[in-house]
């Protein structure tokens, strides 16, 4: 045993073929435990507040029972290590790691959490932090058999940064959880990248979520801030946004997915400078109001807007919304349209009622029906307008990401 800092705490080595447990029983509050590379077959409780560091990355495997690593005492700091292996009851929640209540202040970094139900299970505990890990979990279960990568329950000041979660349920499920920071995550291949609810003042930020069924799903949820992120090339939605107020979501590349945004209940929400390119769907709009919607750039989706609501509503502001497919002109050359821009007609709505009449799109009859429906008031729908779009995108710097994504990704459009 090596004094480590000050009087008050001591390093414990633990070699190949001892115990980790062992020593957790032996320290004090303050030590540190740093454990050998090697493996170690157990399941371990830390009831003190110490740090366990593993060197050269020693795995400890639960053998496929209960948790293989609870976490019970504050301040706990686990870092350096592989935890592997937990066991697969559902009811009892097994993890990788379980945080249980009152385990406040817990800080994981720099671990693989790898064939776990739960990555992560996070209970009545604050100011956790969650830095830089790599989480996957049993890939060979279907999907409904799986756990969740990280799973907040019941918490405050979450810091979840930097994080590599895949082959999981949902990489991030959030309930209940407030004033947290989610950062720089990569969530990909799993259900949702983050199912996301009642969860109030969060901010996501700088995160990456594709080849998900669902990249975010944040529903009954106000006061957030969903800024530069990226959704794209998920299987069903990029963003939802689902009884959503007071929040700000800005700046966000939604690229390449069925539906780029889906928002349902929305209200009093900033959407501000959003890039919604090469989606099926750019947005489907439907119980939404009292929202701004400005600097948004929406390119080639081939549908941009499907909007099922009863009245016009009006988009646009100071700086303009642009639209790929927008056939109006700038005769006093101020960079905005002179004619409105309407995202839906007569025969879109037609075409969602009737899916059948796609295949007459191009026909002259269809195209005659849109003409008239244009000039003849009493055919018009309702839609999404704006009185002024912008001519030229806002955003430039997307472009070089999205084909970086592509040379990495041939799959993506």
């Amino acid at each position: 045993m090596a004094l480590a800092g000050h009087a008050a705490a001591a390093t414990l080595t633990v070699r190949p073929g001892e115990s980790i447990q062992a020593a957790i029983d032996r320290a004090q509050n303050g030590d540190v435990i740093e454990v050998q590379r090697a493996r170690y077959q157990e399941n371990l409780r830390i009831d003190k507040t110490i740090t366990l560091r593993g060197i050269e990355r020693p795995t400890v495997d639960g053998s496929g029972k209960d948790d293989t690593i609870r976490v019970i005492a504050p301040d706990v700091v686990i870092e350096g290590m592989i935890v592997a292996n937990s066991g697969d009851n559902r009811y009892k929640q097994n993890a990788g790691i379980y945080v249980q209540p009152g385990a406040h202040r817990a800080k994981v970094q720099h671990c693989y959490l790898a064939y776990n139900l739960f990555g992560m299970w996070i209970e009545k505990a604050d100011d956790v932090q969650v830095l830089h890990n790599n989480i996957t979990g049993k890939r060979d279960y279907d999907s409904p058999r799986r756990g969740n990568g990280i799973q907040l329950y019941n918490t405050k000041g979450a810091r979840i940064i930097g994080n590599q979660i895949s082959f999981v349920r949902d990489a991030l499920y959030i309930d209940v959880s407030h004033h947290a920071i989610f950062q720089k995550n990569n969530l990909h291949h799993s259900r949702y990248g983050t199912h996301y609810m009642n969860s109030y003042y969060n901010l996501w930020e700088d995160n990456d979520t594709w080849k998900n069924q669902a990249g975010l799903a944040l529903m009954e949820v106000r006061d957030q801030t969903i800024r530069n992120n990226r959704a794209w090339n998920n299987i069903d939605h990029g963003i939802m946004l689902r009884t959503l107020q007071d929040a700000v979501v800005e700046n966000n590349i939604v690229m390449g997915n069925k539906r780029g945004f889906f928002v349902y209940d929305m209200e009093f929400t900033k959407m501000l400078g959003n890039v919604v390119a090469d989606n099926y769907t750019g947005v489907h709009l439907a119980g939404a109001a009292r929202n701004t919607w400005d600097g948004n750039d929406f390119i080639q989706n081939r549908l941009q807007v499907k909007y099922v609501l009863t009245r016009d509503q009006q988009w646009g502001g100071p700086e303009g919304n642009y639209w790929s497919n927008y056939r109006g002109w700038d005769r006093d050359h101020d960079g905005r349209g002179d004619i409105p821009y309407e995202a839906n007609d007569i025969v879109d709505r037609l075409s969602w009622r009737y899916p059948a009449v796609q295949m007459l799109l191009g026909s002259p009859a269809v195209q005659a029906l849109r003409l008239v429906g244009q000039q003849f008031p009493v055919l018009r729908v309702p839609s999404v307008v704006e009185n002024h779009p912008r001519m030229l995108p806002r955003s430039t710097e997307w472009a070089k990401w999205r084909e970086r994504v592509q040379k990495e990704n041939p799959n993506v459009r």
